[in-house]
């Protein structure tokens, strides 16, 4: 049995980075969502904290769809 380990390493590699942006998105979004509501409580606008968190989200449930539909086809 031979181990491709070059191909290993990229696999471990490209999962690594996958699984940092995809956690250090949602981060993001939480903390804009945290942000909107500081904003909304001192009376600010809270339009721009909300839509980035929600843009964050989308991408988030993008890039999991995307990666289901990797592993179903």
């Amino acid at each position: 049995m031979n181990i491709d380990w070059a191909a290993l390493g990229t696999v471990f590699g490209v999962s690594l980075v996958a699984t940092v942006g995809l956690v250090g998105l949602f981060t993001l979004g939480i903390v804009g969502l945290s942000k909107q509501t500081a904003a909304a409580a001192s009376g600010g606008s809270a339009t721009a904290a909300r839509t980035g968190a929600y843009a964050c989200f989308a991408l988030c449930a993008a890039a999991v769809a995307y990666g289901i539909y990797l592993i179903v086809a």
